[in-house]
């Protein structure tokens, strides 16, 4: 025992009662909180009615005031408060930074659990803060709100122990059911507002506090319900109806799913539904049952929040022992679900000149068509699954703003602000004050505001070209944001064909956004539809911003505006003209409206450069609806136009019933082309009911422009005629504009009608493009765009619906679509791996490494047309283009190796007649290296020296790739993923004779020995009429000693793309692959693709479908290069035709540089697909030499390292592979489109039978034959010679030294030497003996 003193005894008591003096001193602020936890102490064992949790909730509040705020939204029926709990820090105070979750309970009076489990999880915030982190920070960072009941008068009439409800309590007092009583997408409102003050009250707190996330509590089963609740069919159950934030509701719903023990296992086994079930434990409401009018839905659709409905327990009012039990299974599952307010982006949009909040501003997602707006201090919180998203800010009078590229993680939000530049107000000279109205949204009708009047045209004249310039021109400078202005061809002389796209990104085809046209003044005198176009240009323009409706289309539709497609013929047109034809046609004289393919008839008269450059037009843009605007009547005509017997009567389109209703639309807004009565005073007998009529019934027309629209491409088109004047007086133009204003309006939203969506690979999630989307019992078929995303317009029913695309199953689904909104129909397709028939046929193991992978995403991405237009875009090289002759050109090529040492290897193939070099360039990252790993591609030109602009194009090419190399990441890759060859100048004697500027001179043409070099290339020698020449010989070294996997030679005097073979063969083995790999370069040529290569001065005419075509069909010869690379080189190669002219002037250069470049890197895509792969033995060791077969038909032999590469086109193939030695192998590969091979790995076994026998058996019993034939050799030559050899044999072995010596000798020869010694016979002549010794 230690001795205290007692003075020290003393002093440490004074120490101990200080102690606690400070200690209650500092105690006192919490005294509030200590008796509240006394007085407050949940017990989990009883309900609490009305007056108890009013009492409750107050108390909370009082005690927790630093943290707690109690609130009435409103009242019920009886009275009776619609208590909310607030919880956050300064609950008393709006502050911007944090977002607001809701919790809503007992909206149905009888589902009480969730009423309990939100008592218990006020009291849980409430009572932690401060002491648990994970509590703290998820109160300090959030705005929380808690609503135990939304259906007070409901819960006090239930009864507890009642499980099944037998809606004693469900409804509200006037016995309205709260989650049927909401404002519907479908169905709009059902129930008077006074019937429901509860939802009243609701939907003005949803409106005003601009939710996050929100979850709604009820009680009946066990699973997590997100949106949509209906569908537009109100199919009763197994309708699964998908809002546009699918995948992101899933996950929520996820999140409470599993953190609830017994909800994920989709199995709540209720005594009522024991065989019900939930795929881990989540369902989509509408699947489950439809449920119209719900209150998570109108959260989503209307008030920026996401919601999701829980059920939390089999019975609906189970008795007060459970709930302990019930707040254990919850409590995880409402935590976690309350932090996931907190992913996605979040940020501020503030005006650029005040730096004022602006509220009310949308927050636009690209690919996600649903919008949320900004709160009153600007602030914005977008939910979204981690990945990379463009997002936009949009707002009435200010341009909007793009962040490109925004990376979404995991576990935090990403931070993203907006500044918007104001609007300038033209007339006024002032900036637009900042508007509350909020813009429409795709899914809801168009919304006007109290007194708003959109601005209309004011100044009203005929615009002649140079003044129709000068306005698009402006229009496009003062509204550069919401619009861009091309060209997409020229008249025949030579006038720009203007198209104005109006968009809020309008240089792009956005993902889900369908492409809207208009184009007028088809006939050049009919000049109505010219000049409303541009007061719809002038309309869209001003009232973008301020005008809801205009700023809906503009977000959500990308418009086409082509206000004249005859500017020629409008100049020669005169104003007065009623139903003359001065100008109606171009000038050629050919009426546009007649010149388009036709279905029925052949159309001879030669296709127009304003067709031409119209159905190339149509074919690069994934159009949805068009309008073509015509006058001379009044009404809408849509197809038919003709049929195949040229008759006035009804041509039905598979598409009728869409055709009429998009007409009607048009029509029922011209009061005056409603009526059907036009022209009284022309025509007194016509008539057309409603305002429209089908085309072929009218009148019969071949080669018009909407049949050509509807069956070659995936755009609805009708024809509209605007007045019975065709050209009328300016000071008429008003009444036109006054009557056709809203029409105009109104047929652009019938491009937002049927059905919508995504076809993407199930297991990559990529869009496919090009998939058929078929609708049963129409006949009429439309594709997905680059992205995978397709429109599709229908009339309100319920169709079936496939999706289908090369290499995947596909996969039908049941849509419903209504009248005012499109469907979403998203498709997810499975690879498809066929089996062959005659083999086994396995899929072989395909290897990726991540340089594979990444390489791969830049195929898919180069692969889409967009892609490729950035990456023309973004290598763009300051340039001056000028012909260079031989010397020159060597010049630059070691210029290009001198000044990119790293990435460039010059070697000389060889030399012409005149001994000029024939130089090749290799572009890679190793240059020096084999690499056999990798695709290589053979650029070449220049085989005919009169025909020199494939030689500039490649000096051009090779320079665009060094200069970008390192600078552009795309380039980079390929480049390093790639061997690429460019030849540059086959002939250069020839170069050297030829003029510039001669179109079709064949001056230069041969070689200096008058040779065409391209009917010298002979494998064979057998084939061979004279000497070879060293241009060919040269070429056919090169060609043979590299494994090419592809070969683009460029030559002149046509616009087409040819393909093996240039020799006359009747049929061409695998001429789809061949003629697959020319159409991939045509699609990426403007001028090509459309099949209009019209050239005078070689004969070309026009129809070529797809620009490309046989080349024994454009020119007939032997011993082409061509022909020799398929034979001998096994590579195919194809040919363009860059222009008719061989020979153009130098200043043509750059435009045809623009017309090719886009197709060249095209072809550096392409390289990398197909299939490829290795072939090695079982150790390991590479099989060099293995024959790969392709559908039966060699291919290519594998190189050093067991490599090959054969391009196809997508589709499944079998291959045979074969080596000497080895078993053979029978492989089914796909070629997938838009996507780089992968690499195969083929690994061979060897081959142990001969002539079907085993090996081991084989080589013994041939073991044997061989001993035994030679034995009974050995004998018979003993037998003759026996008399003469004994004496022989004597004298050898009297000389046995010098034989032992002769042996030693030959041990280093072979076998058959020491037999020839051994059965020496001196009786042999020396002729003998000499012949033995050499045997």
């Amino acid at each position: 025992m230690v001795f205290i003193p007692k003075p020290l005894k003393q002093l440490l008591l004074l120490f101990a009662l200080f102690l606690l003096a400070v200690s209650r001193g500092e105690g006192k602020t919490q005294l509030p909180r200590s008796v509240a936890a006394s007085e407050t102490v949940e017990t989990y064992d009883k309900y609490y009615n009305y007056a108890n949790l009013t009492k409750l909730l107050q108390s909370l509040a009082q005690n927790y005031s630093h943290i707690a705020n109690l609130s009435s939204i409103g009242r019920s029926v009886e009275g009776r408060e619609l208590w909310v709990m607030r919880i956050t820090v300064e609950p008393d105070k709006d502050t911007p930074g944090k977002p607001k979750f809701k919790y809503v309970g007992n909206m149905h009076g009888d589902e009480t659990v969730s009423r309990q489990v939100l008592i218990y999880l006020v009291e849980y915030l409430l009572s932690r803060y401060g002491e648990d982190a994970r509590i703290t920070e998820l109160v300090n960072s959030t705005d929380i709100y808690i609503m135990p009941s939304m259906n007070p008068d409901g819960f006090e009439k239930a009864e507890e122990g009642n499980c099944n409800g037998d809606f004693n309590g469900r409804n509200n007092g006037n016995n309205k059911d709260l989650n049927r009583s909401f404002p519907d997408q479908f169905d709009g409102t059902t129930v008077s507002a006074d019937q429901i003050p509860e939802v009243m009250a609701m939907i003005k707190w949803i409106k005003e506090q601009k939710f996050v996330l929100s979850g709604n509590l009820h009680g009946g089963t066990v699973v997590a319900s997100y949106p949509f609740d209906d569908s537009a069919s109100h199919q009763s159950e197994g309708h699964y109806s998908q809002s546009e934030d699918d995948t992101l509701f899933r996950y929520l719903a996820l999140v409470y799913s599993r953190n609830h023990p017994v909800m994920k296992t989709g199995q709540p086994n209720c005594p009522d539904t024991p065989e019900e079930t939930f795929k881990d434990g989540i369902t989509n409401g509408a699947s489950w049952y439809d449920v119209p009018g719900g209150m998570q839905d109108y959260n989503y659709l209307y008030g920026n929040c996401l919601e999701v409905t829980m059920e939390l327990s089999c019975c609906k009012y189970p008795k007060a022992s459970e709930l302990h039990k019930e707040w254990d299974l919850n409590r995880e599952s409402l935590l976690a679900y309350m932090e996931k307010v907190h992913m996605g982006a979040r940020g501020f949009v503030k005006d650029a000149v005040s730096g004022a909040a602006l509220s009310n501003v949308s927050i636009v997602v690209a690919g996600i068509r649903h919008n949320l707006t900004t709160g009153k201090f600007g602030d914005f919180y977008r939910l979204l699954l981690p990945g990379t998203y463009n997002i936009t800010a949009v707002a009435p009078g200010y341009l909007s703003m793009t962040v490109n590229n925004v990376q979404i993680i995991d576990g935090k939000p990403t931070e993203v602000n907006f500044t918007l530049r104001p609007f300038v107000n033209e007339a006024e000279g002032r900036t637009p004050t900042t508007t509350t109205s909020t813009p429409a949204v795709a899914s809801t009708p168009p919304f006007f505001p109290p007194g708003h009047e959109p601005i209309h045209p004011k100044y009203f004249r005929h615009h002649n070209y140079a003044d129709m310039e000068l306005f698009l021109r402006k229009y496009n400078s003062e509204f550069s944001p919401i619009t861009h202005l091309y060209s997409i061809g020229r008249s025949v002389q030579d006038r720009e064909l203007y198209v104005m796209v109006i968009s809020d990104n309008p240089t792009v085809h956005e993902h889900g956004e369908p492409e809207f046209k208009y184009v007028g003044n088809m006939h050049g005198n009919e000049v109505v539809g010219r000049e409303l176009l541009l007061n719809l240009i002038e309309y869209l323009c001003h009232n973008y911003g301020t005008d809801p409706e205009v700023t809906q289309l503009v977000n959500n539709t990308r418009i086409h505006i082509m206000p004249s497609m005859n500017p020629d013929g409008y100049e020669v047109a005169v104003e007065g003209d009623r139903t003359g034809y001065r100008g109606r046609n171009n000038s050629n004289d050919y009426d546009l409206n007649r010149n388009f393919p036709d279905q029925f008839v052949t159309i001879t008269e030669p296709r127009q450069p304003e067709t031409i450059a119209v159905m190339n037009w149509l074919k690069s843009i994934p159009f949805v609806l068009s309008a073509n605007l015509h006058g001379g009547s009044l009404v809408v005509n849509y197809p038919f136009d003709d049929d195949k017997d040229g008759l006035s009567h009804y041509s039905k389109s598979p598409d009728d019933a869409v055709f009429r209703q998009v007409a009607k639309a048009y029509s029922q807004e011209n009061a005056l082309m409603h009526k059907g009565h036009p022209c009284e005073d022309l025509y007194p007998e016509e008539h057309f009911e409603d305002g429209i009529v089908n085309g072929a019934r009218w009148y019969s027309v071949s080669g018009g422009m909407q049949d050509w629209n509807y069956i070659n491409t995936n755009c609805f088109e009708v024809t509209i005629e605007l007045g019975c004047f065709k050209y009328p007086l300016a000071k008429e133009l008003p009444k036109y504009w006054e009557q056709n204003w809203r029409a105009l309006i109104q047929f652009i939203h019938q491009v937002h009608t049927g059905i919508k969506g995504t076809v993407s690979d199930d297991r990559d999630k990529m869009g496919i493009p090009n998939a058929t989307i078929s609708v049963e019992g129409i006949d009429h078929n439309v594709t997905t765009a680059h992205t995978g995303d397709y429109w599709r317009l229908l009339v309100p029913g319920t169709y079936a619906v496939t999706a289908s695309a090369d290499g995947y199953k596909p996969v039908t689904i049941y849509a419903t679509v209504s009248k005012d909104r499109p469907e979403l129909v998203d498709f997810r397709l499975n690879r498809l791996y066929s089996e062959s028939n005659n083999h086994a046929a396995t899929t072989p193991q395909l290897v990726q490494s991540p340089s594979d992978r990444e390489l791969n995403s830049l195929i898919k991405e180069l692969s889409e047309d967009h892609g490729l237009e950035q990456l023309v875009k973004s290598s763009a090289t300051v340039n001056s283009f000028h012909y260079r002759r031989p010397k020159n050109l060597e010049d630059s090529l070691r210029g290009l190796q001198l000044n990119f040492p790293h990435i460039t290897h010059l070697q000389m193939l060889g030399r012409s007649v005149d001994f000029r070099n024939i130089l090749a360039l290799k572009i890679s990252n190793n240059p020096k290296e084999a690499e056999p790993s990798k695709p290589k591609i053979r650029f070449v030109a220049g085989i005919h020296g009169n025909a020199p602009v494939g030689t500039e194009l490649l000096m051009e090419f090779a320079t665009c790739l060094c200069i970008n190399y390192g600078k552009n990441p795309a380039i980079t890759k390929l480049i390093n993923e790639t061997n690429i060859f460019i030849v540059p100048s086959i002939n250069p004697d020839g170069r050297e004779e030829a003029t510039e500027n001669d179109c079709s001179s064949d001056r230069g043409h041969s070689n200096s020995k008058h040779k065409d070099l391209d009917t010298t290339f002979f494998g064979n020698s057998s084939q061979q009429l004279s000497e070879p020449q060293p241009e060919t010989v040269a070429m056919m070294n090169f060609i043979q000693s590299n494994d090419f996997s592809l070969s683009v030679a460029l030559d002149g005097g046509a616009l087409v793309v040819t393909y093996p073979y240039n020799k006359p063969v009747q049929t061409v083995n695998n001429e789809a692959n061949l003629k697959y790999l020319a159409m991939v370069y045509a699609k990426n040529h403007p001028r090509m693709h459309p099949g209009d290569t019209l050239c005078y001065n070689n004969g070309q005419m026009g129809n070529v479908p797809d620009g490309v075509m046989k080349a024994a069909e454009l020119h007939s010869h032997m011993g082409s290069m061509m022909d020799f690379s398929m034979d001998f080189g096994h590579c195919p190669e194809i040919t363009v035709y860059t222009g008719c002219c061989l020979f153009p002037a130098a200043n043509q250069l750059s435009a045809l540089w623009a017309e090719n470049k886009k197709a060249l890197f095209s072809m550096l895509v392409e390289v990398h697909k197909g299939v490829r792969g290795v072939v090695k033995d079982k150790s390991g060791k590479p099989i060099v030499g293995a024959t790969i077969f392709l559908d039966t038909t060699p291919k290519v032999s594998t190189s050093e390292g067991g490599y090959f590469h054969i391009l196809v086109k997508p589709g499944s193939f079998g291959i045979d592979i074969i080596a000497e030695g080895y078993q053979s192998q029978h492989k089914v590969v796909r070629s997938v489109l838009h996507e780089a091979a992968p690499t195969i790995f083929i690994v061979l076994e060897l081959d142990k039978s001969i002539f079907g026998l085993q090996r081991e058996f084989v080589v013994a019993s041939a073991s044997m034959t061989a001993l035994v034939l030679t034995a009974c050799i050995i004998w018979c030559v003993c037998s003759v010679k026996s008399d003469h050899q004994k004496d022989g044999f004597h004298r050898l072995r009297q000389h046995r030294d010098d034989y032992d010596d002769e042996v030693h000798l030959n041990s280093m020869g072979s076998k058959k030497s020491l037999l020839a010694h051994e059965f020496q016979d001196e009786s042999e002549s020396d002729e003998e003996t000499l012949y033995a010794n050499k045997i």
